[in-house]
């Protein structure tokens, strides 16, 4: 009897070992003739009907058909139209065979209240890529833990009237799109803790990452690298996020951290009396996993395309990071 009950504890620890190195699914890479839907699940678009065309022209440039939500332009108080009808357009897309890609128009505020509401059964016969960040960080959550990969890069809101000045920005999201090697080299940082890690990388926004603490929603970091952003905060409400994000244990086996931009962040009263780049170190001294700096990804032009779900080879130095996305 004790013999088979531990035969039966070594199966259950085999199991749970194999399914937790489980790699998340890849939807299809796109190709000429492919259907791109974009949907507004977040803030009201007012006065953007011009970004939305812009994002028309430039994936039909690549060959691609263009779908748009029947509500993405209503205007229901802060949001895209009310709860239910921004629900309708992003579980529509989700559903339709036809479509390959998901590209949300903006972020602002507003996922949160549509997750629960989303069935992914029809998405699981024909996975496609979600697209978008900020507050699109609720719905990256949700697609880690259905077990698909996603995007992180461009929405129709990063338009410029000069393409151009977001080069890097829209030629990292068609590479990443239509399946082209993604690798970066970044600047250096004497905040840069060195090392080496691979593992999925997760993460987005640390707003939604915070507010999904607790939920269902709330992605599992141990064994993964973790991506961080954030805009118009103060310091102070950073340190406050990390923290409750440690005292939860979300670092406790994270294999590295990338930081991307923190932009626009707020100046309160009480000068905090640091860097940013010096709280998070700060607030993450306790690890020993690798963390780079001067990732250009978040709220600012320059917002290059990242693959959630995909494993990537990160080493960090003083002089420079990297990190491969592997194949």
């Amino acid at each position: 009897m004790i013999f088979k009950k531990l035969i039966l504890i070594l199966l259950c620890t085999i199991t749970t070992t194999v399914f937790s190195q489980d790699k998340t699914t890849q939807p299809p890479y796109l190709k000429a003739g492919d259907t791109v839907a974009i949907v507004a699940p977040s803030g009201a678009l007012i006065n953007k009907e011009d970004k939305i065309e812009q994002s028309i022209n430039l994936l039909k440039s690549w060959g691609l058909h263009v779908v748009v939500g029947d509500n993405v332009f209503k205007v229901y108080n802060h949001f895209a139209g009310t709860d239910d009808e921004r629900c309708e357009d992003y579980q529509k897309a989700l559903d339709d065979p036809t479509i390959s890609a998901i590209l949300c128009a903006r972020g602002g505020y507003g996922t949160v209240r549509i997750l629960d509401k989303l069935d992914y059964s029809k998405f699981r016969n024909h996975p496609k890529w979600l697209i978008g960040y900020s507050d699109i960080t609720a719905l990256h959550n949700r697609m880690q833990n259905e077990g698909y990969q996603s995007i992180h890069g461009l929405m129709c809101t990063s338009m410029q009237d000069d393409l151009s000045e977001i080069k890097e920005t829209i030629s990292t999201f068609k590479d990443a799109i239509f399946g082209n090697p993604l690798a970066y080299t970044l600047e250096g940082s004497e905040y840069n803790r060195p090392g080496k890690a691979t593992g999925e990388l997760i993460g987005g926004n640390l707003t939604l990452l915070h507010t999904m603490l607790g939920s269902k929603t709330s992605m599992d970091t141990s064994g993964k690298i973790l991506f961080i952003e954030e805009v118009g905060e103060y310091k102070y409400h950073i340190d406050r996020m990390l923290q409750s994000l440690k005292r939860a244990g979300y670092f406790d086996n994270c294999k590295g951290v990338i930081v991307g931009d923190i932009s626009n962040v707020r100046k309160n009263t009480t000068d905090w009396g640091s860097s940013v780049e010096q709280l998070i170190v700060d607030a993450l001294s306790e690890y020993d996993f690798p963390i780079a700096f001067n990732m250009h990804a978040g709220h600012e032009d320059d917002n290059r395309a990242m693959i959630f779900g995909r494993t990537v080879d990160l080493t960090v130095g003083k002089d420079k990071s990297t990190f491969v996305f592997e194949e």
